[in-house]
């Protein structure tokens, strides 16, 4: 077989010049769109525009040092790098990356017809504002007789790949992972060989030639992206795995334990396309076929990754509304103490300190632990009775790795709203989650510095302390800790009723 899969071996007839819009998808190597602009026309250039349709509300909302941004900037360096690399290593000097600021519709559109390609190639977005933003450039690039090429490049299998025995698309994960698994052949991980054809990349013309524009120029300022020390750009996400493959055996044991390095901290990395998912997808399947739970299990949160972007493609009402319809006339908690709730919950001022640690790291990194996402949005939803979409924005607003498909899977999945969810009767008990999975408060501790002296059996719950103990701690509740802003058995049962309620409606 040839190195390139069956649905990658078509000629296509060679077009005299091309552009390459990245996206989500920012790097120089097993990149779908840039293999095929590479393979379709005589000249090539790559570009990519900070859209003021995304970044202006940031802005408004009050986020310039926002750490995306910063990322996103950061990693265009080293994909400009690769692109002169790719160029020198074929013998042409000025090949760089364009960069724009401005909105992407127009931005590309007049790149487009400065360059005269016949052709912009980019890769799927499925997101609804995505998909829109698409339609219009693909409408004006009409215009002037240029095409738009989207290729699936950021999922295994992708919109109608994976559907059942009846043609439908699965709402379950178990019976949709098993059928991803049965379809996975080796050539869907295989790696788009864009080196082969690199001879086309096009060194910039003079005249459209620009310098990178400064995080200032773009109205957003510096956050602590470098002093958390988090990789950038595709080198970082290189970093991270091969960190990570030595301790993907032990995935499945160390997962679930925030005090513990379990996970790979490549999600950021996949969001913004730094890394490719078929790298990945191939090292845990070939472990995983070697037997290794671990790589089995990684593997399987990869297949969830696919089937929250199946489903955000399939029903893109989830994006606002819940999956199951009935769940839309769920009764939320409104009024002074629902808000007055909902910014100790956003603060880390819950007083149940898993938590509260939980939602200060986000706060202080933009990363959270998977297992904590479960069990704050958990607390939101069914211990505070807030509407899950309020704690959807603010994940979107502070996680590094926001992406709407999984994020709005996530909260519908820990609101009961959405597809395969948590059954609405089981409802976390966050100082149970705490003795679980932080049995010796070492999570805590570091979010937490007020409870640190606090013993191991009294850290998940300090209100159960002795005053005595308390004190000898240094915590005093209701001063440098707060006291539990509601208690969890009363809540679980109003949120037992508010569910029960909406069940014996529909």
């Amino acid at each position: 077989m040839s190195h390139a899969p069956p649905h990658r071996t078509h000629e296509p007839a060679p077009l005299d010049a091309a552009l390459v819009w990245f996206r989500r998808d920012l790097r120089a190597h097993d990149h779908a769109a840039l293999y095929h602009a590479l393979r379709s026309a005589r000249r090539v250039w790559c570009a990519f525009v900070f859209d003021r349709d995304i970044l202006d509300p940031l802005l408004e909302r009050g986020l310039a040092a926002d750490r995306r941004v910063e990322f996103i900037h950061a990693s265009l360096a080293p994909l400009d790098e690769a692109l002169a690399a790719l160029g020198r290593d074929h013998g042409r000097e000025g090949v760089r990356l364009l960069v724009r600021h401005g909105h992407a519709v127009a931005e590309i559109d007049r790149l487009a017809r400065e360059l005269h390609v016949q052709a912009v190639y980019a890769n799927h977005d499925d997101e609804p504002a995505a998909l829109q933003r698409d339609a219009q450039v693909r409408g004006l690039l009409a215009r002037h007789g240029i095409a738009l090429h989207t290729s699936k490049d950021h999922v295994i299998f992708e919109r109608k790949e994976v559907l059942s025995a009846a043609g439908a698309p699965y709402s379950v994960f178990t019976p949709y992972r098993n059928a991803w698994l049965k379809k996975l052949e080796p050539f869907f991980l295989e790696a788009y060989p864009v080196e082969k054809h690199a001879a086309a990349l096009a060194p910039v013309p003079e005249a459209i030639a620009t310098q990178m524009p400064t995080l200032e120029s773009l109205g957003f300022r510096r956050s602590n992206l470098h002093e958390l020390k988090i990789p950038v750009g595709w080198p970082g996400a290189c970093a991270l795995l091969e960190d990570f493959l030595p301790r993907m055996a032990e995935y499945d044991r160390t997962r679930d334990f925030p005090a513990v390095k379990g996970p790979s901290y490549l999600s950021v990395h996949l969001r913004f396309g730094t890394c490719s998912i078929r790298t990945l997808a191939r090292e845990a399947h070939a472990r995983a076929g070697a037997g290794s739970e671990g790589a089995r299990v990684w593997l399987s949160e990869l297949v969830w990754r696919d089937f929250y972007h199946q489903i955000l493609h399939h029903h893109p009402r989830v994006a606002g509304h819940a999956f199951k319809p009935e769940y839309d006339a769920l009764h939320w908690e409104h009024g002074k103490h629902a808000e007055q709730h909902f910014a100790a919950w956003c603060e880390g001022r819950s007083g149940y300190p898993l938590v509260d640690a939980a939602m200060r790291q986000l706060a202080q990194t933009g990363y959270m632990h998977n297992r904590l996402r479960m069990v704050v949005a958990s607390f939101l939803t069914k211990d505070l009775g807030i509407d899950w979409r309020r704690g959807e924005q603010h994940f979107a607003d502070h996680l590094n790795d926001f992406d709407l498909a999984a994020n709005n899977g996530g909260w519908q999945w820990a609101a009961s709203t959405g597809c395969d969810a948590q059954p609405w009767f089981r409802i976390f008990n966050p100082v149970t989650q705490s003795r679980r999975f932080d049995p010796q408060g070492r999570f805590i501790r570091r979010y937490l510095p007020a409870l640190a002296k606090l013993p191991d059996e009294l850290i998940h719950a300090p209100w159960e302390a002795r005053p005595v103990d308390l004190a000898a701690a240094g915590v005093e509740l209701g001063g440098n800790y707060p006291a539990p802003i509601v208690r969890h058995a009363e809540a679980r049962e109003r949120t037992l009723a508010r569910y029960a309620a909406v069940k014996k409606r529909s």
